[in-house]
């Protein structure tokens, strides 16, 4: 224990020295010469502007360098200049608790994730983004989030996007969130369901109304991002439906709520998917209160002749603490998860505190205690988030 602790001492104090000489910046920000803390509060959680700026298609209304993009003469072709690269590199340090068999394990895991990330235009109102995770636990994942997104189509608040994505991003975006303390109600699949908010395949709808309400509908696949066979992604005859309508009440409250219905099959055996859900987000001063309840019911998740449904509701709340806002050296996060289910496996409930602490604006340290009320476990996680 003495030498894993030395260890991460030693490394704490590597990125320390690294944070005074860093000057890397990830891909937005080399392009429009401006901060990370423009669009995220902290990395690599997006504040409402970073959230403004996505919808936009990753691009400045009116606003494009023109030295990012190369004078072809053609003015059918849109050519950066140099292909946009961003590295994300997360580590982490973890204890946890002995519980049943399992002894107490203090584990170095850095590299926790490793992935290369790249975002650019290919036409007018016409852009791309992509990352590969070289490293995820351990595990060479592959591609995950991949699409093209099309803005401002005909001319109206009207976007298309396409590709592969998380069902959840238009609520809260997992892979952004600022904790190690996951959304778990966006991962919950019952039975053998293949179905849940997290990464899948499809097509995203997007319209604003005059009024700010945000209408979305989207189109997937329903089993995730699991390699094809023969040619073929989709693993029934069936596609899944998600929607979404947001409206802010006012600058401070946005409040949300989401459907989503879809049916598998499993050796001819049907299975019908039903859930609903609300969200909300208040901010006050340096307080941000964002949550999210939901119900989910399966007709037949475990795919048996005689059918057993199973019904699952529960959600999140994450309390943010800013002292200077956006400009702020430290953070202060409080996580409540909580998820009841018929299936006993499924059921979770924990909370956790994180204090994050600003190195660069792109390199952060943060510890996390969390505890397990439901395995009666707790856990402790001293990590680092950089980009560059």
């Amino acid at each position: 224990m003495k030498n894993i602790l030395f260890s991460f001492i030693i490394l704490t104090f590597c990125i320390l020295i690294f944070a005074e000489q860093s000057s890397a910046i990830p891909a937005y920000a080399r392009k429009y010469d401006m901060s990370c803390n423009v669009c995220h509060s902290p990395v690599p959680k997006l504040k409402p502007f970073g959230d403004e700026f996505a919808a936009n298609g990753y691009q400045l209304k009116d606003k494009e360098p023109p030295r990012f993009v190369r004078e072809t003469g053609d003015d059918k072709l849109l050519l950066m200049r140099e292909l946009p690269i961003a590295v994300r590199f997360d580590g982490a340090f973890r204890l946890r608790s002995a519980k049943d068999s399992v002894k107490a394990k203090a584990d170095i895991e850095w590299p926790f994730v490793m992935k290369i990330l790249s975002s650019g235009q290919v036409a007018k109102d016409v852009s791309y983004f992509f990352y590969f995770l070289m490293n995820e636990k351990g595990t060479l994942v592959g591609v995950e989030d991949a699409f093209l997104y099309f803005n401002n189509v005909g001319n109206v608040d009207f976007d298309i996007m396409a590709g592969q994505y998380q069902v959840c991003d238009p609520i809260f975006k997992r892979e952004l969130r600022p904790m190690f303390e996951d959304y778990e109600i966006f991962k919950v699949k019952p039975g053998k369901s293949m179905a849940d908010l997290t990464y899948d395949r499809g097509l995203v709808l997007s319209y604003t109304l005059p009024t700010e309400t945000n209408i979305i509908a989207s189109v997937q696949n329903g089993n995730g991002i699991e390699p094809g066979e023969d040619f073929m992604f989709d693993s029934d005859p069936y596609k899944n439906f998600f929607f979404r309508v947001a409206q802010p009440v006012d600058t401070n409250i946005t409040l949300g709520g989401l459907g989503y219905i879809g049916k598998e099959e499993v050796e001819n055996i049907k299975s019908n998917i039903g859930m609903g859900g609300i969200d909300a987000t208040i901010s006050y001063d340096q307080m941000e209160l964002s949550g999210e309840f939901m119900y989910r019911e399966d007709s037949n998740p475990n795919f048996l002749s005689d059918k057993q449904k199973v019904i699952t509701r529960g959600g999140f709340a994450q309390l943010m603490f800013a002292p200077k806002y956006d400009k702020s050296d430290w953070y202060i996060f409080l996580m409540y998860n909580k998820i009841d289910s018929d299936q006993d496996d499924l059921k979770y409930h924990a909370v956790a505190g994180n204090f994050t602490y600003m190195l660069a604006r792109n390199l952060k340290l943060m510890g996390e205690c969390g505890y397990d009320l439901e395995r009666k476990q707790p856990k402790l996680t001293l990590g680092f988030m950089s980009a560059f």
